[in-house]
Protein backbone atom coordinates (compact mmCIF):
# COMPACT_ATOMS: atom_id res chain seq x y z
CA UNK A 1 0.00 0.00 0.00
CA UNK A 2 0.85 3.28 -0.55
CA UNK A 3 0.13 6.92 0.90
CA UNK A 4 0.54 10.07 -0.95
CA UNK A 5 0.46 13.00 1.37
CA UNK A 6 0.16 16.71 -0.28
CA UNK A 7 -0.35 20.59 0.97
CA UNK A 8 -1.51 23.01 -1.33
CA UNK A 9 -2.10 26.76 0.53
CA UNK A 10 -5.53 29.06 -0.99
CA UNK A 11 -6.07 32.06 -0.60
CA UNK A 12 -9.38 32.01 0.29
CA UNK A 13 -11.38 31.22 3.25
CA UNK A 14 -12.04 27.60 4.30
CA UNK A 15 -15.79 27.37 3.65
CA UNK A 16 -15.13 27.75 0.16
CA UNK A 17 -12.46 25.17 -0.34
CA UNK A 18 -14.32 22.75 1.65
CA UNK A 19 -17.19 23.45 -1.49
CA UNK A 20 -14.83 23.50 -4.52
CA UNK A 21 -12.63 20.52 -3.31
CA UNK A 22 -16.60 18.95 -2.91
CA UNK A 23 -18.04 19.78 -6.37
CA UNK A 24 -18.87 17.40 -9.23
CA UNK A 25 -18.25 19.96 -11.66
CA UNK A 26 -15.08 21.51 -10.49
CA UNK A 27 -13.75 17.66 -10.25
CA UNK A 28 -15.36 17.35 -14.00
CA UNK A 29 -13.55 20.63 -15.08
CA UNK A 30 -10.33 19.81 -13.60
CA UNK A 31 -9.75 16.53 -15.23
CA UNK A 32 -10.07 17.68 -18.69
CA UNK A 33 -7.06 16.04 -19.80
CA UNK A 34 -8.01 12.33 -18.53
CA UNK A 35 -11.63 12.80 -20.68
CA UNK A 36 -13.32 12.41 -16.71
CA UNK A 37 -17.23 11.92 -16.90
CA UNK A 38 -19.88 10.76 -14.48
CA UNK A 39 -21.39 7.84 -15.68
CA UNK A 40 -23.65 6.91 -12.52
CA UNK A 41 -24.57 8.61 -9.06
CA UNK A 42 -24.36 12.18 -8.00
CA UNK A 43 -23.44 14.06 -11.03
CA UNK A 44 -23.41 17.35 -10.13
CA UNK A 45 -23.30 19.92 -7.70
CA UNK A 46 -21.67 19.20 -3.86
CA UNK A 47 -21.38 15.96 -2.99
CA UNK A 48 -22.66 14.46 0.63
CA UNK A 49 -22.12 12.34 3.13
CA UNK A 50 -22.59 8.86 1.83
CA UNK A 51 -23.42 9.40 -1.74
CA UNK A 52 -21.63 7.85 -4.40
CA UNK A 53 -20.33 8.85 -8.19
CA UNK A 54 -18.88 6.52 -10.59
CA UNK A 55 -16.60 8.37 -12.78
CA UNK A 56 -15.44 6.88 -16.01
CA UNK A 57 -11.70 8.42 -17.29
CA UNK A 58 -8.93 7.58 -19.38
CA UNK A 59 -5.55 6.80 -17.11
CA UNK A 60 -2.63 5.38 -19.19
CA UNK A 61 -4.01 4.78 -22.42
CA UNK A 62 -7.36 2.93 -20.75
CA UNK A 63 -10.47 3.94 -19.87
CA UNK A 64 -11.61 2.91 -16.08
CA UNK A 65 -14.36 3.24 -13.86
CA UNK A 66 -13.87 3.89 -10.40
CA UNK A 67 -16.51 4.09 -7.56
CA UNK A 68 -16.15 6.23 -4.91
CA UNK A 69 -18.23 7.06 -1.38
CA UNK A 70 -18.11 9.87 0.81
CA UNK A 71 -17.78 7.70 3.76
CA UNK A 72 -16.60 11.11 6.47
CA UNK A 73 -17.40 14.48 6.87
CA UNK A 74 -17.05 17.15 8.96
CA UNK A 75 -17.37 20.63 7.29
CA UNK A 76 -15.93 22.41 6.63
CA UNK A 77 -12.59 20.40 8.00
CA UNK A 78 -12.31 17.25 6.98
CA UNK A 79 -14.10 14.73 3.84
CA UNK A 80 -13.22 11.00 2.63
CA UNK A 81 -14.06 9.07 0.23
CA UNK A 82 -13.23 5.70 -0.51
CA UNK A 83 -13.04 3.44 -3.67
CA UNK A 84 -16.20 0.97 -3.64
CA UNK A 85 -15.29 -0.71 -7.42
CA UNK A 86 -12.40 0.54 -9.67
CA UNK A 87 -8.96 -0.86 -10.75
CA UNK A 88 -7.38 -0.33 -7.15
CA UNK A 89 -7.52 -3.23 -4.74
CA UNK A 90 -7.62 -0.40 -2.00
CA UNK A 91 -8.22 3.23 -2.59
CA UNK A 92 -9.12 6.18 0.09
CA UNK A 93 -8.89 9.70 0.02
CA UNK A 94 -8.67 12.23 2.89
CA UNK A 95 -9.31 15.53 2.21
CA UNK A 96 -8.03 18.00 5.35
CA UNK A 97 -8.72 21.69 5.50
CA UNK A 98 -7.49 24.11 7.98
CA UNK A 99 -7.53 28.05 8.27
CA UNK A 100 -4.55 29.95 8.38
CA UNK A 101 -4.28 34.20 8.31
CA UNK A 102 -3.41 33.42 4.61
CA UNK A 103 -6.31 31.26 3.56
CA UNK A 104 -6.48 27.56 3.58
CA UNK A 105 -4.18 24.60 4.25
CA UNK A 106 -5.89 21.48 1.82
CA UNK A 107 -4.15 18.58 2.96
CA UNK A 108 -4.45 15.46 0.83
CA UNK A 109 -3.66 11.68 1.88
CA UNK A 110 -4.48 9.59 -0.65
CA UNK A 111 -3.88 6.30 0.23
CA UNK A 112 -3.86 3.05 -2.65
CA UNK A 113 -2.82 -0.38 -3.16
CA UNK A 114 -2.47 -2.08 -6.50
CA UNK A 115 -3.69 -4.81 -7.36
CA UNK A 116 -1.80 -8.21 -8.49
CA UNK A 117 -0.22 -8.84 -5.54
CA UNK A 118 3.77 -8.55 -5.56
CA UNK A 119 3.68 -6.96 -9.48
CA UNK A 120 1.42 -4.43 -8.09
CA UNK A 121 3.86 -3.23 -5.40
CA UNK A 122 6.94 -2.97 -7.89
CA UNK A 123 4.37 -1.17 -9.77
CA UNK A 124 3.45 1.27 -7.32
CA UNK A 125 6.82 2.20 -5.66
CA UNK A 126 8.27 2.49 -9.35
CA UNK A 127 6.06 4.17 -11.25
CA UNK A 128 2.06 4.39 -10.30
CA UNK A 129 3.01 6.52 -6.69
CA UNK A 130 4.56 9.47 -9.25
CA UNK A 131 1.73 9.54 -11.23
CA UNK A 132 -1.09 9.37 -9.05
CA UNK A 133 1.08 12.58 -6.91
CA UNK A 134 1.31 14.51 -10.69
CA UNK A 135 -2.42 13.60 -11.45
CA UNK A 136 -3.65 15.08 -7.76
CA UNK A 137 -1.09 18.06 -8.07
CA UNK A 138 -2.56 19.14 -11.44
CA UNK A 139 -6.51 19.10 -10.28
CA UNK A 140 -5.23 20.95 -6.99
CA UNK A 141 -3.21 23.72 -8.61
CA UNK A 142 -6.48 24.02 -10.87
CA UNK A 143 -8.81 24.14 -7.93
CA UNK A 144 -6.44 26.90 -6.61
CA UNK A 145 -6.60 28.66 -9.81
CA UNK A 146 -10.22 28.62 -9.65
CA UNK A 147 -10.75 29.35 -6.13
CA UNK A 148 -8.53 32.36 -5.99
CA UNK A 149 -10.14 33.62 -9.69
CA UNK A 150 -6.58 33.29 -11.50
Amino acid sequence: MTTIHLQTIIHVPIEKVFDLARSIDLHLQTTSSTNERVIAGRSSGLIELNETVTWRAKHLGIYQNLTSQITAMEPPYMFKDKMLRGAFSFMEHTHRFRSIPEGTIMTDEFTFAAPLGILGSLVEKIFLKKYMTRFIENRNNEQKKVAENK
